[in-house]
């Protein structure tokens, strides 16, 4: 058994927690200890921070996952102005051994790894995720994580990716409209400008505009509140086409991998868990022309550990030093 600290450091928070594993497996992960980004300058001063709360000297071996790629010399994080040197790592953090990825690469390290009670069934076939073939992950949050599972044979491997920074297609005339309006703030309207925590802000601003409104809320929690409720009729439309877009989205995302199975994550995955059954997400995911009956073959599921980074972090520790 080995001792690691698990790090998942996002556009908002940096989370950590210690984590056990062996055999290339994450056999515990302790309590999380969340941090906001905005009140740290850098990894390391969050670093030292999660070492001065718990109280003792932190594991010399590390997972971390960021929200951004992580190729290169300087890693920059996407909605997060932290810069990581992945060659100073060993010397800033106190680790002789260390694996670094994508937070939605993570995500996709505990999709393979979490049992089947680890997530609630969303809409199409209900069935287990299948333990053949690949599973897309799609996770609105501060931004729009996208991640991709291959299972083979008792094997599996994961692909990073930055699907959440494709173009945004508009599928209707209000669609377009919200994208004309988008495209006065954005010189490029990809598709984490209307599927992610700020996008339903975005969304809600746009069809005040085409209406002639003022805008009612100042600020995004506010917004998630009403609009979840479904009292104030603007807030509701604003959510109606969030899950229209993140249906179109999560469709695109399995079509284009190949994908048996989709697993819907990210900060916003367990909030929506109720509404998006009863919205017109299932309607968008299957209309795909041509392929319609296949993706209707395609079960939708939605994570519901905890803390899918910290445990997909700490897995990718595993699989890379564990065997």
């Amino acid at each position: 058994m080995t001792e690691i600290v698990a790090a998942d450091i996002g556009g908002t928070h940096a989370r950590f927690a210690i984590a056990e594993v062996e055999n290339g497996r994450v056999t515990a992960l302790g309590e999380a200890c969340t941090l906001k980004t905005a009140e740290h300058a850098s990894l390391q001063t969050a670093w030292e921070n999660f070492e001065k709360q718990i109280g003792r000297a932190l594991p010399q071996a590390a997972g971390i996952a960021v929200a951004g790629p992580v190729h290169g010399e300087v890693l920059k994080l996407t909605n997060n102005p932290w810069v990581i040197r992945p060659a100073l790592v060993p010397a800033t953090l106190g680790v002789t051994r260390y694996s670094l990825i994508n937070d939605f690469g993570a995500v996709a390290h505990a999709v393979a790894q979490l049992d089947e009670t680890s997530f609630l069934h969303c809409c199409g076939p209900d069935r287990p995720i299948p333990v053949d073939g690949v599973i897309s992950i799609v996770g609105p949050g501060t931004g729009l994580g996208v991640g991709q599972l291959l299972r083979l044979e008792g094997h599996y491997h994961v692909i990073e990716t930055e699907g959440g920074h494709i173009d945004f297609a508009p599928l209707d005339s209000l669609e377009d409209e919200i994208l004309l309006q988008l495209r006065k703030r954005h010189r490029r309207v990809s598709v984490e400008r209307v599927v992610s925590g700020m996008g339903l802000v975005n969304i809600y601003e746009a069809l005040t505009a085409i209406e002639g409104r003022r805008v009612g809320y100042l600020n995004e929690k506010e917004l998630w509140t009403a609009a979840l409720a479904g009292a104030d009729g603007p807030a509701a439309a604003a959510l109606d086409r969030f899950c229209l877009s993140l249906g179109a989205v999560a469709g695109d995302i399995a079509l284009a991998q190949g994908a048996s199975a989709l697993v819907i994550a990210g900060g916003l995955g367990l909030r929506l868990a109720s509404h998006l059954p009863r919205s017109g997400f299932r309607d968008r995911f299957i209309a795909k022309g041509r392929f319609e009956r296949h993706m209707n073959e395609i079960p939708v599921k939605i994570i519901t550990h905890p803390q899918p980074g910290l445990f997909g972090a700490a897995a990718a520790f595993a699989g890379k030093f564990g065997r």
